[in-house]
């Protein structure tokens, strides 16, 4: 299908169907969108035992949109720059310790933890072909909590501002840091490099640390643009130009472009908002970037629904994936408490720290993104037979992960709150929030 009529007919459909959901169904627009187009998709599958033309059809759209490419290649970076935009920089340094141990130590031992119990599971359930190496390439790829989803739903649970920083800030980097962790294996399972730890710590300095650096530079060097202009047409142009520029030129150095895109996004959401924009700029700035995440936002999720048509010819692995929910939640909720517990002798948390981050760690778009990116053969040209069933209990665990915990991680923050509430317990210690 040509480009231009593609995105039409994605914007059209992600339109109807945001209409629909505002219109009758009333919930979340992310949530709302994927779960039409999950309908959507379902039905037409049906339709396809009478009419295989029509479903061939849209299976063969779907396959079109590149899912992967679309995603990490592209609606990342500015999807990522704008969830940045946003989040205040002191406030993000006030938790600094709290997301960077998320950010790291939690996506390690997610990773650890969900890829020795998958590689269990596949055992027990007939599946001993999946060799270990893939059962840790999916650990990391489920890993990090998914910065669109998380940001999606935030905007409706009403969570205490310090918890909803570290909810948000820890979507925002652990999911570079999960990308590095997952190239790593993936080099490792297809034969590209063995376990070689100098090799995986270049690969970590250059593609995260490299990211953040050059994420830097750009973010800078268009504040000082910024500075130098008062017209907010240019001001915004200069923005989307760091946003798809600097993620493509990232991309193209081998760098990592969603952690560059968070640090420019927090350089010129606070610094340049500040120092270099007027309040008219900043206004027409925060409406664009608005109106980008909410539109990117609804084509996304629509895709993420309508991406079970490709899927169709492996269901068998469904229940897998069903049963490696609750491996996912326990690894969550292990990767949340160890980071917190060492956290605990240099600040206080609520009781419901850890039950809050461990529902609100929403898998996303990226998983699947990751999951439809493996290759389908390795250096020496042999079939891997993982990717399919990988990609199939990634997308039933994003789809568990963004209908089950979006739809009720607000109700349940607001009655742990209250809990919190009635049992006369501080939230956090005011003066310790500082330290860390």
């Amino acid at each position: 299908m040509h480009l231009f009529n593609l995105i039409a007919l994605l914007i059209t459909f992600a339109a109807v169907a945001s209409y629909v959901n505002h219109r009758w169904l009333k919930l979340p627009t992310t949530i709302g969108l994927m779960l039409i187009a999950l309908v959507f998709s379902l039905g037409l599958i049906g339709v396809g035992y009478f009419l295989p033309s029509l479903e061939e059809r849209a299976e063969s759209i779907v396959e079109s949109t590149r899912f992967n490419e679309t995603l990490m290649e592209g609606m990342l970076g500015l999807l990522l720059f704008a969830g940045a935009l946003h989040i205040n920089l002191s406030n993000l340094a006030d938790q600094k310790w709290v997301i960077g141990l998320l950010a790291t130590v939690g996506v390690i031992l997610s990773t650890l933890i969900v890829g020795t119990l998958a590689w269990a599971v596949f055992r027990f359930t007939g599946l001993a072909e999946v060799r270990y190496i893939y059962c840790l390439v999916f650990g990391a790829l489920i890993a990090p909590t998914d910065p669109i989803a998380v940001l999606g739903v935030l905007k409706h649970i009403g969570a205490p501002k310090e918890l909803e920083i570290q909810i948000a800030g820890e979507s925002l980097f652990n999911d570079g840091i999960g990308v590095v962790v997952f190239l790593g294996l993936v080099e490792m399972a297809t034969g590209e490099h063995g376990f070689d730890v100098p090799h995986l710590f270049a690969l970590f300095m250059q593609e995260a640390v490299g990211g953040a650096i050059f994420g830097l530079v750009i973010g800078y060097l268009a504040y000082l643009m910024l500075q130098s202009v008062e017209n907010y047409q240019v001001e915004i142009l200069l923005s989307l130009a760091v946003a798809a520029g600097g993620y493509a030129l990232a991309n193209a150095l081998h760098l990592s472009g969603p952690i560059a895109m968070v640090v420019a996004g927090l350089l010129i959401g606070n610094h340049g908002r500040l120092l270099a924009m007027s309040d008219k700029t900043a206004e027409h700035l925060d409406l664009f970037w608005e109106l980008v995440d909410e539109i990117l936002n609804a084509v996304l999720f629509a895709l993420i629904g309508l991406e079970i048509l490709v899927l169709t010819d492996h269901v068998e692995y469904v229940w897998r994936g069903l049963l490696l929910i609750p491996v996912v939640l326990l690894a969550r909720a292990v990767s949340v408490a160890v980071p917190v517990t060492i956290l605990k002798t240099r600040r206080r948390f609520a009781s419901y720290t850890i039950p809050v981050l461990t529902w609100a760690g929403l898998k996303g778009g990226i998983s699947v993104a990751l999951a439809l990116g493996l290759k389908e053969t390795n250096v020496d040209g042999e079939f891997v037979s993982e990717r399919p069933i990988l990609i199939t209990v990634t997308y039933v665990i994003v789809v568990f992960s963004i209908l089950v915990q979006g739809l009720t991680v607000g109700p349940y923050v607001r009655r742990q709150i209250a809990h919190e509430a009635k049992s006369g317990k501080p939230r956090s210690d005011p003066a310790a929030s500082h330290h860390g």
